[in-house]
């Protein structure tokens, strides 16, 4: 109870002390008798006196050590207590600092009687040539200030024209007048009521913290434009590489039939593997007509880079990383969970990045195996949105990595749990994004050879959130996108996710014949995918012919390109398969091997869009 007085007290005082400084004299009185009448005990407002009292003695020490020449002393106060951004940032600060330093510069010049003493004349004017070559450069450029420059290097100031004003008896108790006034109005401002500077305070807090905050976002678009510029280019080398490998491949097949393969052709396609700068060169040096020495050229350009050895990261006391994500505030949950992801995805990769993710591994830093209630996978239900997002990320990141998604697939825990942030994630945010990307990452063959996660993934019916979500394109970033029909494609591979979508194979067929049409170009070798795959179940073919989808894939072949024109010259076939299967397919490994390789046949570079693009998302800094 009486810490309440006290602090009441003190409240009241605050308000007291601001309804003064602000001369509400009437509301004054009227406040302090009203407190009185109900016993309210106020304050005396010994802060403010205090703070008067301690102004007062500053200003008088800057002045005795004006007048007595204590260059040290005066500067030592003036530093001390002059705030910065005054000092830095107000043009009659720096003027007037700029004539103090030369009042202490030249004061053994003025003040001496006979020779001033060398050796302490010499310390001055190099303490001024010190300030002119830091602070004070900035007036450099300002007409007042800049014969004050050659005075550190004139022998006699004394006589020198230019400085003759600085030696005349009004110059000092001039100089010292702007002295005072300027101390005056600076501690006046800073002898304002505490509640005043409260709430200026945290006015300026929010508006650095803003600041910083557009910063980050500067910065972050900027590496996202980098990494997208570095994922086009990879891409569009990639394209051309499947380009030239589908050629060499023709011209391996006409080989068997007595073609020859002439020189020039051979000059064209080996022109298109190298970079641009090497193509020159390569196609006046290299004689075609001589037996591998394109390889040769070829290998040399491919050449690994001997890598620099990497230091191993500090280790960390996961005990209490773990104790902290857990029992801490969101705020240092969040900090926490962006500083593992950070640790693990700008490492180098190689032995620095192996030993992160086994030091997180063998500590179970995301508690897969245990069976407490409270664990750190159970921040992805944080009612924090930023704790769920930065969980979700860091999913994510080990999701991108081989042994990252081993460790996380150790149980359906992990899976279960992702699939109830990505249900209960209501818009397409960036947690619900990372959720996904971990979730299309599971899906890929690369577990036990039965797949339980692809498996639990069908049964617990994200085909059918899937295809709910799609149904709406336009509404989703291309991250969603892209992962969504990859995701998609992949457990339509297997038969029970092709059963899944005979149950709903109107809708299904629907959504991926918009697709094929979609803006976004990325997703088109996982949409035909998946309409190669469920094609093969002779329900989804008879709706499939019953809603004319070979007319609607026919159009696509008067636009698309060679890969496309392909693609979907094989799912045409499919549709107009005779083949029929007895009852319903039973999930058979060798079955949805079989779909697979088929696939990958088809479209060499099946789901790798999503991998090559998860790897920048994922391991973005």
């Amino acid at each position: 109870m009486g810490d309440i007085l006290a602090d009441e007290s003190e409240l009241l005082g605050l308000v007291k002390e601001y309804l003064d400084f602000a001369e509400f004299e009437d509301t004054l009185k009227t406040f302090s008798k009203e407190c009185k009448t109900k016993g309210k005990p106020l304050s005396k407002s010994a802060c403010g006196s205090l703070r008067d009292s301690k102004s007062s003695i500053i200003q008088k020490d800057l002045l005795a050590a004006f007048d007595s020449g204590d260059q040290k002393v005066f500067f030592d106060l003036w530093e001390g207590h002059i705030p910065s951004s005054i000092r830095a940032g107000d043009s009659l600060a720096q003027k007037l600092e700029f004539y103090l330093h030369i009042h202490f510069a030249i004061y053994l010049l003025k003040h001496s009687t006979g020779r001033p003493d060398k050796e302490e004349l010499d310390e001055r004017i190099s303490y001024f040539k010190t300030y002119l070559e830091t602070k004070g450069a900035a007036l450099s450029q300002t007409t007042e200030f800049l014969p004050f420059y050659a005075l550190p290097f004139v022998p006699n100031p004394m006589v020198h024209p230019s400085f003759k004003e600085l030696f005349q008896d009004p110059w000092t108790p001039e100089l010292k007048l702007k002295l005072e006034k300027f101390l005056a109005l600076i501690f006046k401002a800073s002898n304002t009521p505490k509640l005043l500077t409260l709430y200026k305070e945290n006015g300026q807090s929010n508006k650095e913290v803003l600041q910083q905050l557009h910063q980050q976002l500067v910065e972050a678009e900027r590496r996202s434009m980098t990494y997208l510029k570095r994922y086009n280019k990879i891409q569009a080398d990639y394209h051309n590489l499947i380009g030239v490998t589908a050629e060499l491949v023709d011209s391996l097949e006409a080989t068997v039939s007595g073609k020859m393969i002439t020189p020039e052709y051979l000059q064209s396609v080996c022109v298109r593997l190298f970079s641009n700068q090497m193509r020159q060169s390569l196609a006046r040096s290299v004689d075609f007509t001589r037996p591998g020495t394109a390889s040769t050229m070829l290998r040399a350009s491919l050449a690994p880079v001997k890598l620099k050895d990497v230091p191993l990261l500090p280790s960390l006391d996961y005990e209490k990383l773990k104790k902290d994500l857990i029992l801490g505030s969101d705020r240092l949950k969040a900090f926490l969970l962006q500083a593992l992801r950070w640790r693990l995805t700008t490492s180098h990769p190689g032995e620095q990045r192996e030993t992160v993710l086994q030091a997180y591994i063998s500590n179970d830093l995301l508690d897969c195996h245990s069976h407490s209630q409270r664990n750190v996978l159970q921040l992805l239900h944080s009612k924090s949105e930023v704790v769920r997002q930065y969980t979700a990320r860091l999913v994510n990141a080990f999701a991108s990595l081989a042994e990252g998604r081993r460790y996380l697939a150790q149980s359906t825990t992990v899976l279960r749990m992702l699939e109830e942030r990505l249900k209960e994630e209501d818009k397409d945010v960036i947690t619900r994004e990372n959720v996904l990307g971990a979730l299309q990452k599971f899906s890929l063959r690369l577990f036990h050879p039965r797949r339980p996660l692809q498996t639990a993934m069908i049964q617990d019916g994200l085909i059918f959130w899937l295809i709910d979500v799609l149904q709406e394109p336009d509404c989703l970033s291309d991250y969603t996108l892209e992962y969504s029909v990859a995701l998609l494609m992949n457990l339509c591979l297997r038969s029970t996710g092709k059963n899944m979508c005979a149950k709903v194979a109107g809708l299904v067929l629907k959504v991926l014949s918009d697709l094929l049409g979609h803006e976004n170009h990325e997703i088109q070798p996982y949409v035909n995918g998946a309409l190669y795959s469920i094609l093969s179940i002779p329900s989804i073919r008879e709706e499939a012919r019953a809603m004319g989808m070979e007319d609607i894939l026919c159009c696509f072949i008067k636009e698309g390109n060679a890969e496309m024109i392909r693609q979907i010259e094989f799912i045409i076939k499919q549709l107009n398969s005779e083949e029929l299967l007895d009852g319903v397919l039973e999930s058979d490994d060798d079955e949805d091997e079989d779909d697979e390789v088929s696939w990958r046949l088809l479209t060499p570079h099946r789901k790798l869009g999503p991998t090559i693009l998860s790897l920048f998302l994922a391991l973005e800094s």
